[in-house]
């Protein structure tokens, strides 16, 4: 079974204020520890496919805002990272659309289960 890490990177940083800003928003914070909210997120999934041999863990898809793509490109590869694809929303409306995007996006792959996160959880 392939598994599809689907990382929703959106938001508009204004809910950490003054920390979080608009075009550096708190999943591209180091917050709890050295690794950013992103590169947590990122990293997360490789626990999962490490306890499971059935699971193939394929590279995420991250969803973000145009503003923010190449920041998290840089934070993947500070991890040693890369995103399977970075897709970029035409504009900001909230979980589903940007979901929908990730979905549409899986469905020209081998039929992977998603495993959609939040980039700015802990």
């Amino acid at each position: 079974m392939q598994l599809l890490p689907v990382i929703l990177s959106g938001g508009s940083g204004s809910r950490l204020w003054p920390l979080s800003r608009e075009h550096y928003p708190k999943q591209l914070l180091p917050l709890i520890t050295d690794a950013t909210l992103l590169q947590q997120t990122v990293e997360r999934p490789d626990g999962v496919a490490a306890l499971a041999r059935d699971i193939e863990l394929v590279a995420p898809v991250v969803v973000c805002n145009v503003e923010h793509r190449f920041l998290i490109a840089e934070q993947l590869r500070q991890i040693g990272k890369r995103a399977g694809a970075i897709i970029l929303e035409p504009a900001g409306r909230n979980t589903a659309p940007a979901l929908t995007l990730a979905a549409l996006a899986a469905a020209q792959q081998d039929d992977p289960v998603l495993l959609v996160m939040a980039a700015d959880h802990v």
